[in-house]
């Protein structure tokens, strides 16, 4: 079970973890994870989270905002950025996917995959 499932586990009226997330928007579990991950980071920051993660993963704003509202909302962001802000290394895995110390190859990767680009 990952950090953002622990997560998901404790947020009322949530899919009980990122598989059925994933399939309730329509996206591979490994790339929901990784957007979940992204909102979070960017609830942190100024400017909007939406727009924000979108600029980071490539998906687009329509998509992350079903996410947001699957997951319950802005004040559940707010219970992933501070996990993620308590452990920053929960979510290296997450995105640098070939431990490269480079995240955003990553990203590039996954944005390609979600348009059918390899």
């Amino acid at each position: 079970m990952s950090m953002l499932d622990g997560i998901l586990r404790n947020i009322g009226g949530a899919p009980d973890d990122i598989a059925n997330l994933a399939e309730r928007v329509g996206l591979d579990p490994s790339m929901v994870e990784r957007a979940v991950a992204t909102l979070g980071q960017t609830h942190q920051m100024q400017g909007d989270t939406v727009e924000l993660a979108s600029q980071r993963t490539g998906l687009d704003t329509g998509v992350l905002s079903q996410i947001v509202q699957q997951i319950g909302g802005e004040g559940s962001l707010t219970e992933f950025a501070n996990a993620i802000k308590n452990d920053p290394s929960s979510l290296k895995g997450l995105i640098d996917q070939d431990g490269d110390g480079d995240v955003m190859d990553d990203i590039s990767g996954m944005a390609g995959k979600l348009f059918g680009r390899d």
